[in-house]
């Protein structure tokens, strides 16, 4: 998986034209990207810091480690002028242009950068350090929400090649960090602390191709998400599922059922907006959450 993302006044850069996506696997509609850059560039003007990279300089490396969002050297980026190289292990991963962002999947996770990230051509960016960033997203949330949509995006192609590349069940993924106490709490403040829904073992919590218009917070118990009849994660308490709700009313790509006795939240699109400009970490555990995801099924297709 690659480490693409998915202040004063700037010149609106010059986004490069929108490939045609490619078809999914099973021949489904193709769906566009969700990436916005004129979004991206009204987030990243809130707080952002201008930069001047020459040619040839580095911005990060791979296995670069910051300790989490909130250590002091994470950084993300949108590039305003020039090109900007992304590589593994000195191949060639993917080429940034005017318009895209860069760097912010290995911040959020909490992982080390899975990629190198130098300047072709001299080149000017944004960037944020994890107080601006957090400072940009209580005013435009809705740039957490496009983060969303292209990780959504990304995982649903990584599960059809997961699905399609390995032999039998994909392994279930378990234990992700989801939201802590304290989050699951501030949380629970925000939504104006209401009793959360009880579930049964056994009770169908989501159905496949059912209209989804919440995501779920699990506060108690465990639910397994299945595809197509296999078991793909479990999710325990401040575990999360269900957000692709967020980006609009969409049919459920998978289903959902308690294991055993438990509690749960729903919070709307329109909850959560309001959420991440009082509590923005709320949104960063979310995004996270999906980064996980993502490294799961990942690991599979290397695997």
């Amino acid at each position: 998986m690659d480490d693409l993302d998915f202040s004063q006044a700037a010149p609106a850069p010059t986004p490069k034209p929108t490939p045609a996506p490619a078809p999914e696997p099973k021949g489904g509609a193709a769906q566009p990207s969700p990436y916005d850059p004129q979004l991206a560039l009204k987030f990243f003007q809130i707080a952002g810091e201008m930069e001047s990279i020459a040619a040839g300089k580095p911005l990060f490396a791979e296995q670069d480690k910051y300790d989490g969002f909130f250590s002091k050297g994470a950084r993300v980026y949108l590039l305003l002028e020039g090109q900007v190289a992304l590589t593994l292990k000195g191949k060639p991963l993917n080429l940034v242009l005017p318009g895209e962002t860069f760097g912010e999947m290995a911040v959020i996770s909490d992982a080390p950068r899975s990629a190198t990230a130098t300047a072709l051509k001299n080149s000017r960016v944004l960037s944020l350090d994890q107080k601006r960033f957090l400072a940009s997203l209580q005013q435009a949330p809705e740039f957490a929400l496009m983060l969303l949509g292209v990780q959504v995006l990304q995982l649903r192609r990584s599960v059809d090649r997961a699905m399609a590349s390995r032999p039998g069940p994909l392994p279930a993924r378990k234990d992700g960090r989801g939201l802590d106490e304290k989050t699951l709490a501030e949380l629970r403040k925000a939504l104006g602390d209401p009793t959360p829904k009880s579930m049964k073992a056994g009770d169908a919590i989501v159905t496949k191709g059912a209209l989804g218009v919440c995501l779920y917070v699990v506060t108690s118990g465990q639910v397994a998400i299945a595809l197509d009849g296999c078991v793909i994660e479990h999710v325990g308490p401040g575990g999360i599922f269900g957000e692709s709700a967020l980006l609009g009313p969409t049919q459920r790509a998978a289903s959902a059922m308690a294991e055993v006795d438990g509690a749960w939240l729903p919070v709307s699109r329109e909850e959560f907006l309001a959420m991440v400009k009082t509590q923005p970490a709320i949104g960063i555990a979310l995004l996270r959450s999906m980064s996980e995801r993502m490294q799961h099924i990942s690991a599979l297709i290397g695997g």
